[in-house]
């Protein structure tokens, strides 16, 4: 019972800070265009998203019962993208990872279903979820109807998390998808970023955005990212050395019991990256917005290691192909200084968001007392003054 208590209250305590960091935005400007009220993906207009947080239990890992640290992030284009498809387009930086469904999206041009992030052993499930939130929407799939090839990305937080559990479930997902909504959202520890790293410290989900001028446009470009990669002394923010002046300071803590690979898949980890804009856009140049965010990756100072996964992904809410048939929505950009924006506005705000993923995140310890430090901010101003 003392620890059934102890546990419900750290998820509690956890689920709040998340709640805070959600009002705490990455203190740190980057590029010259202004965020949106928000500052997270959810400036454009439109796009929805969810989580499911699972905390539960604490000290040495027991295989399949927990401790659990890990989650699931929804992300909707619309309120019914299988009825009104919107142009989409992937990317792949480095391939030790799984994005489901991206052949057809890339094939066909556009996205159909939520995309959903979660853990590297719950992609099935979460993948069923979708599929039960989509038929239960649109009763006719797999009827009189198409069937859909819902998108899951993972990230790896074995270490963190009993991931033999599989403890996100297809109705944990079909839950956070009923409750996806535009406005903000808590970043940090919670959905799939629970269990995550960054760079040494703790990591997790962030969130950025960036508006062009009117004579650009006056688009909005939102970015969300599940961080989990990059070792400490790679780490630069606003072009500084942050991770070597931690060098031995808020390691990571690895009971002896934890027995914590550190090679490999689970060492080096993993990043997905979704870009949203309201510019209207095909695939081609979607996915070349995609690719930017391989260079707001690298301002963060990340070299994509050799077992790392990095994916993206990137859509326009405004080109929109209804299942009826056709093509709706403004003419499609042209103008070559409007897509430049548009490029500038993708890698800064995805720097942006993976320094909110790094300032949200908050002290967590996980199975077998593993302790991820959180970066405290004002640990990091001095070095930045400097």
């Amino acid at each position: 019972m003392m620890v059934r208590r102890i546990a419900a209250l750290l998820a509690a305590c956890i689920g709040l800070a998340g709640g805070a960091a959600a009002l705490a935005r990455s203190p740190v400007p980057v590029g010259a265009f202004p965020p949106g009220p928000i500052d997270g993906i959810t400036d454009v207009p439109g796009v929805r998203v969810g989580a499911v947080t699972k905390i539960e239990g604490e000290g040495p890992l027991v295989r399949g019962t927990g401790p659990v640290r890990t989650g699931a992030t929804g992300i909707l284009p619309n309120d019914d993208p299988w009825m009104r498809r919107v142009a989409a387009a992937t990317f792949d930086l480095n391939g030790n990872g799984e994005m489901t469904g991206a052949h057809w999206v890339d094939q066909a041009g556009f996205l159909e279903t939520p995309i959903v992030l979660t853990d590297t052993l719950d992609i099935g499930r979460a993948d069923d979820g979708v599929i039960s939130w989509m038929i239960a929407k649109h009763p006719d799939i797999g009827i009189r109807a198409d069937v859909p090839l819902p998108v899951v990305a993972e990230c790896d937080d074995q270490g963190m998390n009993d991931i033999q559990g599989r403890h996100v479930g297809p109705g944990d997902v079909v839950a956070l998808l009923d409750a996806a909504a535009p406005g903000d959202f808590a970043r940090g520890n919670v959905g799939a970023g629970t269990g995550m790293h960054a760079f040494g410290f703790k990591g997790g989900i962030g969130s950025a955005s960036r508006v062009l001028p009117k004579d650009l446009g006056g688009y909005t470009v939102g970015v969300l990212v599940n961080v989990n990669t990059g070792s400490r002394n790679e780490l630069l923010i606003g072009g500084v050395p942050v991770g070597r002046a931690f060098a031995n300071d808020l390691l990571p803590i690895y009971p002896r019991r934890a027995a914590v690979r550190t090679t490999g898949r689970a060492a080096d980890g993993s990043i997905i990256i979704v870009v949203a804009t309201d510019a209207p856009l095909d695939a081609l140049k979607l996915r070349d917005m995609a690719k930017r965010a391989t260079m707001g990756l690298a301002r963060t100072g990340a070299t994509s290691h050799t077992s790392s996964g990095d994916l993206f992904f990137a859509f326009s809410t405004t080109h929109i192909y209804p299942r009826a048939g056709g093509i709706s929505g403004p003419p499609l950009e042209t103008d070559e200084e409007r897509i430049d924006g548009l490029y500038t506005a993708t890698v800064d705000a995805t720097e942006a968001a993976i320094d909110d993923a790094i300032f949200s995140a908050r002290t967590m310890v996980g199975a077998n007392g593993i302790t991820l430090f959180g970066l405290p901010f004002e640990r990091v101003r001095p070095l930045l003054r400097k």
